[in-house]
């Protein structure tokens, strides 16, 4: 029997997008992926990712904002970088850990331009709802879009 791949999500603060991604591959992919997310930094678990995710059906308030360094000793398969920040920035990851980069909007940034114009709670949860989406549909594609051949 194959292990599970070991992909890692991460993003600037592993507040929302990467915790999605952890969340989502948790979910649907759970049996073929053990799921991680870190943070070039740690910002928190972010409130209104844990609402929208809740909201589909997926609980990660347990999460919590990790930091690359946490993986140090982690033999990672793949690394998935979901924000242009955290894949300037990523570290080297030894032996044949691939990084790939899939980048998704930021929802805290989008939800305060909206709210800068005026716009309801309801209306900045959108931008999250929509990431979310976003983020699930890429998740659905696991493993087979890494073209990643498996340990045996």
């Amino acid at each position: 029997m194959s292990e599970k791949l070991k992909v890692l999500f991460l993003c600037t603060g592993n507040s929302c997008r990467s915790q999605m991604a952890e969340g989502w591959a948790r979910h649907l992919k759970g049996d073929v992926i053990e799921a991680y997310s870190a943070g070039i930094e740690t910002h928190g678990l972010n409130p209104n990712a844990v609402e929208v995710m809740a909201e589909a059906g997926v609980d990660i308030s347990g999460h919590r904002s990790q930091h690359i360094e946490e993986f140090r000793n982690v033999k990672l398969d793949v690394v998935v970088t979901v924000c242009g920040h955290a894949h300037e920035t990523c570290p080297f990851f030894p032996g044949n850990c691939r990084v790939i980069h899939v980048g998704f909007d930021d929802p805290p940034k989008m939800a305060r331009e909206l709210a800068g114009q005026g716009a309801s709670e309801e209306e900045q949860l959108e931008c999250y709802r929509k990431v979310r989406d976003e983020i699930r549909a890429f998740v659905e594609t696991l493993p087979e879009s890494l073209d990643f051949k498996r340990r045996e």
